[in-house]
């Protein structure tokens, strides 16, 4: 009879790139089950969102995580022009989607590489973030950012795609044509690599529809699911984008961290057809509805309702919904559901079976942001929420306290 024993992976762990606690139930090396927490890295994003106007959650929510800031910011702003009725120009939509794009090339690449830093290639690792620093110079020409653009607004863009920003992503397309398919042979067909990616962390189609998986962790299950198809916004209802999955590839859908790797690397190649798509059809007009933001927030003050934002970011679906109430300056409440706050939930699922020295590599292959999807976790039977207000009472009374006791110039009588 076999005797188990659990472990603490996290919320600090040297195979974590973010803190996340995971309690593995182990036979020996073998993972027989396994429990996952968050809770270390809350910051109340959507509370401070309260205090403040639609404007200025524009930049708060582009800091909801740095790798796709972008996409949280697109979904926000189109959760506010659902609402209020904000109509688009053309060529701000393309642009949208350029900027997305080009995001999700980073994103994929900077995954790619932490995947094989993971398993210790680390040759492999060097390379791709080397292939990454193209796409993210192209991004600083956009914006002067490497991370949190500041491209997007309410009804358009705040930059124009110049004649040498359509050069520079060009460019780029024409570099990682060339440059990216050695790195993607490199890993894949590295017989180490596919040891230790193969058939681990299997999450099979039907968990992946049980456990509600979404972007590429659904779609390395098989699943054809992408809502730049099924609900296309911005440009892709003029560019046609099919959902990566490995059995169009492959021989079929394994649901495991091989296949996880192929669909985003393929999905790089997916990209750069799309951008030079985009820059192909870009249209000629204005590229933001009403500049003078001032006006802007004018109208959203009279606006009232709520207004849903939902696209396909790197990690998969992202989606935001925003409530207005006619009158008052701020937003009245906002809700975030970021991919990782469904594909965490199959942790346990693609845990099982495998080995200890896997379970760093299997966290790590959903592409988790544990600062996208962090929620507040109360603990205690008597816990109770403090609210502003109160908390401010209670900062205040100390310092009254402390002056009652004596207390001057920091020294005690």
């Amino acid at each position: 009879m076999s005797t188990t024993y659990t472990i603490p992976v996290g919320p600090v762990h040297v195979g974590l790139k973010e803190p996340v606690t995971a309690w593995l139930e182990l036979d020996g090396e073998r993972i027989v089950s396994a429990r996952v927490r968050p809770g270390a890295i809350h910051r109340g994003i959507e509370f401070m969102a309260r205090e403040r106007n639609p404007i200025q959650v524009i930049y708060l929510s582009e800091r909801i995580c740095g790798i796709c800031s972008f996409s949280h910011v697109m979904c926000f702003i189109r959760a506010v022009e659902d609402l209020a009725n904000l109509s688009v120009p053309v060529r701000a939509q393309y642009i949208r989607t350029l900027v997305l794009e080009l995001e999700r090339v980073h994103s994929h690449l900077l995954w790619a590489g932490v995947a094989c830093y993971t398993i210790g290639f680390d040759s492999a690792f060097h390379l791709g973030m080397q292939l990454r620093e193209r796409v993210m110079d192209v991004l600083e020409l956009l914006s002067g950012n490497r991370v949190n653009y500041g491209v997007a607004t309410f009804g358009g863009v705040r930059w124009d795609v110049t004649p040498q920003l359509d050069k520079a992503i060009r460019e780029m397309i024409r570099y990682y044509r060339r440059e990216f398919t050695p790195f993607r042979e490199i890993v894949m067909e590295d017989p180490v690599a596919q040891a230790r990616m193969r058939n681990v962390g299997v999450l099979t189609r039907e968990d992946a529809v049980c456990y509600s998986a979404t972007g590429p962790t659904a779609r390395a299950s098989g699943l054809r699911v992408d809502l730049r198809k099924s609900s296309p916004y911005e440009a892709y209802a003029d560019i046609p984008v099919e959902p990566v999955v490995p059995q169009d590839y492959f021989d079929a859908a394994r649901g495991d961290v091989l296949d996880r790797f192929a669909v985003r690397v393929l999905e790089v190649y997916q990209s750069l057809d799309i951008l030079e798509k985009a820059l192909d059809g870009l249209p000629e007009g204005p590229f933001v509805a009403e500049p003078n933001l001032n006006k802007v927030l004018v109208s959203l003050k009279k606006a009232e309702g709520t207004g849903w934002g939902i696209i396909e970011a790197p990690r998969g679906d992202d989606t935001h919904a925003v409530h207005l109430k006619g009158g008052d300056d701020n937003v009245f409440w906002w809700k975030v559901r970021a991919p990782t706050y469904a594909n965490a939930v199959s942790w346990p699922v693609m845990f099982r079976g495998n080995e200890l020295a896997d379970a760093p590599l299997i966290i790590n292959s959903i592409d988790p942001c544990i600062s996208c999807m962090e929620r507040m976790m109360v603990t205690g039977s008597s816990a109770g929420v403090v609210t502003k207000a109160e908390l401010l009472k209670r900062c205040r009374q100390k310092t009254f306290d402390l002056k009652a006791r004596g207390f001057e110039r920091g020294v005690e009588r």
